[in-house]
C-alpha cells in the first residue's frame, strides 16, 4: 500500500509582492509540487480581496487592516488541513503580522511547523524583539538560506539549519564577457538597507572616467524620490530608474549589462547574485551579511567594505581595464550555480518534511 502523501502549506508572499522570498517561494511550489511524496499548497500572506473590496488596496492603513482580517480567517482555516507549515518569513514587523499568527495556529492544531527565515536583520530581531526568540523555539525546524543566519542563530542558542535557495539556470542566458562596456544595473529594492546611494556616488566617478557609461536602476521603493533627487544633484547623465521590473524580465536586463554593482549594507543570501552567476554577468558587491558565504572575494565576485563608493568605483574601473579578470570570474560564478540546482534542494526539502512527519 502507497504511503499518503505529505500534506504541505506553503505561507509566503505572492507574487504581488516584488522580493526574493516570492521567487524562491514560487520555485520551490514548482519543483516540490512535480517531486513524489508531498502534495504542496501555497498560501499568501497577501490574500487577495473580493472584487468588490479591490479598491481597499488603494488605502494604506485600511488595506494593511483587511489583510489581517483575511489572512487570520482564511488561515486559521485552512492550517488544519495541512501536515506541515512551511512559513517563510522575514523578520522584525513581518515576522509578528504573519509569521506568529501561524505558528499560532500550528500550534493549536498540532502541526509539524518550518519557519523559513529570510531577513539579514536577524541579529537585530533577535535582540530588540522580545517575541522573536520564544516564537522561533514553537517552530520544529528554522531553516535559513545561509550559513550567515545559522552562525547568527547559533550566537543566540537556538539551532537552525541550511537549504540553500533555488537558482533555476533554464531562466537566465549565460552570455560569455571578457572586454566589458561601461554599462552597469542593479535590481534591489529602493529602501534604505540596500544602500542605492552608494552605487550613485560611485557612479559618478565612473562617469568622470566613461562619460558614455549608463546605469540602469530596476525596482522601487520608498527611497526613490531622495534617489532620483540625489541622482540630479550629482548630475549624473546616464543614470536611469525604470521601476518595477516583473521577474520574468529580469533576464534580459542582467543580458544587457555588463556590470552587476549591490551595495547592502545588510543582506542575507540575495538571489540576484546567483542569478548574475548564471547570465555571466560579473558582480561587484559590498561583503555584508550572508554575501562572503555565497560570493569570494576575486573568486566569483569583487567584495568592498560597507558604504564605500570609493572602492566600489575602483573595483568597477579594474573589471573595465581587466578581461582576465572578468573571464575567471564569471566562469567561477557559473560554477557556483551548480550548488542551487532545484534537484538537490528539492531533495532536501523533501526529505525534511518525511523527517518531521515521521517523529512524534
Amino acid at each position: 500500500m502507497d504511503t499518503p502523501a505529505i500534506s504541505v502549506l506553503l505561507i509566503a508572499p505572492s507574487a504581488e509582492i516584488v522580493g526574493g522570498q516570492t521567487v524562491q517561494a514560487a520555485h520551490l511550489m514548482k519543483v516540490l509540487s512535480e517531486m513524489p511524496g508531498q502534495k504542496m499548497t501555497f498560501f499568501p500572506i497577501n490574500p487577495k480581496p473580493p472584487k468588490p473590496l479591490l479598491w481597499v488596496r488603494k488605502i494604506p492603513f485600511v488595506r494593511t487592516t483587511l489583510n489581517a482580517i483575511l489572512y487570520h480567517s482564511e488561515l486559521l482555516f485552512t492550517a488544519r488541513k495541512h501536515d506541515v507549515l512551511h512559513i517563510f518569513t522575514a523578520g522584525l514587523h513581518s515576522y509578528t503580522l504573519w509569521t506568529i499568527p501561524a505558528l499560532l495556529y500550528g500550534k493549536l492544531y498540532g502541526k509539524k511547523l518550518i519557519v523559513h527565515y529570510h531577513d539579514g536583520r536577524a541579529e537585530e530581531h533577535l535582540t530588540k524583539w522580545r517575541t522573536a526568540i520564544p516564537t522561533l523555539r514553537w517552530a520544529h525546524r528554522i531553516i535559513a538560506p545561509s550559513g550567515f543566519l545559522v552562525d547568527v542563530f547559533a550566537k543566540y542558542g537556538i539551532q537552525s539549519q541550511s537549504i540553500f535557495n533555488i537558482i533555476d539556470c533554464h531562466n537566465f542566458v549565460y552570455r560569455k564577457r571578457r572586454a566589458l562596456k561601461p554599462v552597469f544595473m542593479t535590481n534591489r529594492a529602493l529602501e534604505p538597507l540596500y544602500n542605492v546611494e552608494c552605487i550613485l556616488r560611485a557612479f559618478k566617478i565612473i562617469e568622470s572616467k566613461y562619460p558614455a557609461a549608463s546605469l540602469t536602476i530596476a525596482h522601487d521603493g520608498v527611497s526613490r524620490p531622495a534617489l532620483e533627487k540625489l541622482a540630479q544633484e550629482l548630475e549624473l547623465k546616464n543614470a536611469r530608474f525604470i521601476g518595477k521590473v516583473p521577474h520574468d524580465k529580469i533576464a534580459a536586463l542582467y543580458n544587457d549589462a555588463d556590470i552587476y554593482l549591490t551595495t547592502p549594507n545588510i543582506d542575507c543570501m540575495p538571489g540576484s547574485l546567483l542569478e548574475c552567476f548564471a547570465s555571466g554577468l560579473p558582480v561587484v558587491a559590498t561583503n555584508a551579511g550572508g554575501i562572503p558565504y555565497i560570493a569570494k572575494d576575486r573568486y566569483s565576485a569583487l567584495l568592498v567594505p560597507l558604504n564605500d563608493h570609493q572602492a566600489l568605483a575602483a573595483r568597477s574601473l579594474e573589471l573595465l581595464e581587466n578581461p582576465d579578470l572578468v573571464e575567471d570570474l564569471t566562469a567561477n560564478g557559473l560554477a557556483e550555480t551548480k550548488r542551487y540546482g532545484s534537484k538537490p534542494v528539492g531533495e532536501q526539502w523533501s526529505a525534511l518534511y518525511h523527517e518531521l512527519t515521521m517523529s512524534k
